[in-house]
């Protein structure tokens, strides 16, 4: 069996030495790709800054130029490269100001409506402007909301909901939050029309006369009157007759006592101001007069006992 040797091998100094001379060959390596990075890096920074510099320099000019040429758009997008080299010690052009209201008011014409609103607060915003300049356009600012508001209520009138939210849209998410409630109340009136007329030609199914004119007469939007102009037509047409028969058995019959006309419906009216469901009212009110409700076909009179 062989022992490990303890020769104490090489001498420490030797072998020092030998790890020196083995490593001393990659060392060259590094220094050229390091300064060869370094200067690579810095040739590509010097190049950004001075392309950034001479651009600068182009960008005054250019601006005055598409001012000039009444080309809105470059000029807006001059002044906001301009405005955005303030770290080069570049303030923000003054041409800016009055291109953007040019620009917004050209867009407002065209129908661009959320653009023109967006160019209008950015310059009642940003105060590149004498106090008159600054008055007058958030008097402009002011007056475009208002025309919108108000052909957004046109066509919701005419019927066009989604039309007139979609109008309405550019106003959403504005510190006053016009836009937005308007859309929620508009919304809130076709809804609430749409159930009140659906309601109506369910009681119209049923010949429940009184309470189908009530829930007629709860539609307030003009879209949803008109509508229903001929089921109210229907409806009227329908207590005409019952109220003729009403008459006809109160003066034909001797032996029919029948409750009607203007004493019936004052009575009837009189429990519809207190909140009295209508056909319940009708009931109620044949009740206070002395009468029962008989049927009649498909029709309802008050019979007095």
């Amino acid at each position: 069996m062989t022992r490990p040797s303890t020769d104490p091998g090489e001498p420490p100094a030797q072998f020092i030495k030998q790890s020196e001379v083995s490593s001393h060959p990659l060392a060259p390596l590094r220094h050229p790709l390091l300064r060869l990075w370094l200067v690579g890096t810095l040739g590509v920074v010097l190049a950004i800054a001075s392309g950034a510099f001479w651009w600068e320099q182009q960008l005054p000019d250019r601006l005055k130029q598409a001012a000039a040429a009444d080309d809105l758009e470059a000029c807006l997008r001059y002044s906001e490269q301009l405005a955005a080299m303030q770290w080069l010690g570049q303030a923000t052009p003054v041409e800016q100001a009055e291109c953007r209201r040019r620009l917004a008011q050209r867009v407002w014409e065209r129908g661009d409506t959320a653009r023109a609103l967006t160019l209008q607060r950015q310059l009642v915003q940003s105060g590149q402007a004498t106090p008159q300049q600054r008055q007058n356009d958030r008097d402009t600012l002011a007056i475009w909301q208002r025309q919108l508001q108000e052909r957004a209520l046109e066509l919701f009138r005419d019927g066009d909901l989604e039309a007139a939210v979609a109008l309405l849209r550019p106003l959403e998410g504005q510190p006053s939050g016009r836009g937005g409630q308007l859309s929620d109340t508009l919304r809130e009136t076709w809804n609430r029309n749409r159930v009140e007329y659906g309601r109506s030609q369910e009681l119209i199914q049923a010949a429940r006369w009184w309470e189908a004119l009530d829930s007629l007469n709860r539609l307030d939007h003009p879209w949803w009157q008109r509508h229903a102009s001929k089921q109210q037509r229907t409806v009227l047409d329908a207590i005409e007759r019952l109220r003729e028969t009403q008459d006809h058995h109160q003066h034909g019959s001797g032996d029919t006592d029948v409750i009607g006309g203007a004493l019936l419906d004052g009575e009837v009216q009189r429990f519809l101001q207190e909140g009295v469901d209508p056909w319940e009212a009708f009931q109620s009110a044949c009740a206070s007069l002395g009468g029962r409700i008989e049927e009649d076909g498909p029709e309802s009179f008050c019979q007095r006992l």
